[in-house]
């Protein structure tokens, strides 16, 4: 039976975080998923060499839960673009969207694991890279470098009980016309549908979706002053106050990845960036160290070695949060970490480190005290987001007393939200941005 061909221009529909929202999705515990991925893989391996053994064969409609297998995955260039067919052991959930920033269109697929590689693409394809993998437990993601901004026509079908998915991106206004045989006449008529099975959004400027992360809450305290102000609480406020300044300007939403007191895993503060679709994730802190005269705002980046001893001890201290997490909770295996961490971040580490040092220098122009070297780097875990640049910003040190004085004031908090905000703003819609991408394209 063939399903309605359904066309994705943009990213999907909007999801506002609420405390509600974050309560479901703690209790996901998404900071599971990776530790199942090695074997999930190897036993997709496994079943895909079974079935034309056995002859085993998937009905066309998934149990729930049921896991499939993606057999098959076959990409034809042509002068109007790019197809890709792919063949799964039964049928599941397809989902498209959009990224931009560098420009980019990803493929999801739910409750499938792969069982064949995909590393190459035809000569002359719109897109110039594909890279693919398990995003979390249930869900395996292709994703396409465009080399032009593009849209994505999907199509689907069962074939002896084998889903058949056909992925076509087409230049905007482009034809679909001998791009592989994705533009099914069989495909009944529809109207162009989003990611999530929802009406695509009217062509227009794009919503810039920044993700806002209030470091530590409930038991983790975080830093805590001599006199006893807790960084937790800081960190909420001084969140919340960027959020509403951000939605104050137009085509602009932010969110937070908590909006009260309560815990959530490193992992899934990560995670919640990924659900919400963010073109940015910034988490917000103030830290304490035992150097008390040490002052000022830091900006950290993700790196596996620490810049500096300071950002060392610094990465320690936020990465301690997860003691916090609930009984059985266990970090990721090493092995696997290292290849999603390869897979996950090569196309936003150098997007994440210029915006940092944009971030610094407004810092800067704004007169907001700076340690010295205010650019840093060390292994955050929350930083480790997949495709979404990510900055951690630590405002000041509550160990210090002019530090804790100004973190509690309300025109210095303003001040420093304030520049942070411009800053992002400045960036993305003050074409640095989009001049990173045609660097990285040019290169």
């Amino acid at each position: 039976m063939h399903q309605p061909a359904r066309m994705c221009y943009g990213r999907g529909v909007d999801r506002r975080w609420s405390s509600a929202h974050s309560e479901t999705f703690r209790h996901r515990q998404p900071w599971k998923d990776v530790r199942m991925i090695a074997g999930r893989t190897l036993a997709a391996l496994v079943f895909a060499l079974l079935v034309p053994v056995l002859g085993l064969a998937s009905s066309g409609g998934a149990m729930a839960g049921e896991e499939r297998v993606i057999t098959r995955i076959e990409p034809t260039a042509s002068k109007a673009g790019l197809s890709i067919r792919f063949t799964l052991t039964g049928k599941t959930g397809v989902r498209t969207f959009a990224m931009k920033n560098p420009d980019r269109i990803a493929v999801d697929f739910d409750n499938t694991v792969p069982a064949v590689a995909f590393d190459q693409l035809p000569d002359n394809a719109l897109a110039s890279t594909v890279r693919h993998g398990l995003v979390t437990a249930d869900r395996y993601r292709v994703i396409f470098r465009l080399k032009a901004p593009a849209a994505a026509l999907v199509s689907e079908r069962v074939e002896d009980g084998r889903q058949v998915v056909d992925v076509a991106l087409t230049a905007p206004g482009g034809s679909l016309d001998g791009v592989g045989q994705v533009a099914s006449a069989a495909a009944e008529p529809s109207a162009p549908r989003s990611g999530d099975g929802l009406p695509a959004r009217a062509a227009g400027p794009r919503k810039l979706t920044i993700v806002i992360d209030p470091g530590h809450g409930g038991d983790d305290k975080g830093a805590v002053s001599p006199s006893g102000t807790m960084e937790k609480n800081v960190n909420l406020e001084n969140a919340r106050l960027l959020r509403d300044l951000l939605r104050a300007y137009p085509n602009v939403d932010a969110e937070l990845t908590r909006n009260s007191d309560v815990f959530i895993p490193l992992d899934a503060r990560a995670a919640s960036a990924r659900e919400l679709g963010a073109d940015l994730f910034l988490s917000i802190h103030a830290d304490s160290i035992h150097y008390k005269a040490l002052r000022g705002a830091t900006v950290y980046t993700l790196s596996e070695d620490a810049s500096d001893e300071l950002s060392r001890q610094i990465a320690a201290n936020e990465n301690a949060s997860d003691r916090f997490a609930p009984k059985g909770f266990q970090e990721t295996s090493p092995e696997i970490f290292d290849i999603l961490l390869d897979l996950t971040r090569r196309e936003t580490v150098s997007f994440s480190e210029h915006f940092a040092s944009a971030l610094v220098a407004d810092l800067s122009k704004r007169n907001i005290e700076l340690i010295k070297n205010p650019k840093r780097s060390a292994g955050f875990r929350v930083l480790k987001a997949p495709d979404i640049p990510s900055v951690l910003v630590e405002m000041g040190f509550l160990s210090n007393d002019k530090d804790e004085k100004l973190l509690k004031d309300d025109a210095w908090r303003r001040k420093i939200t304030s520049a942070i905000a411009e800053s992002i703003i400045g960036f993305f819609r003050g074409g640095q941005a989009d001049a990173l991408k045609a660097a990285e394209r040019r290169g």
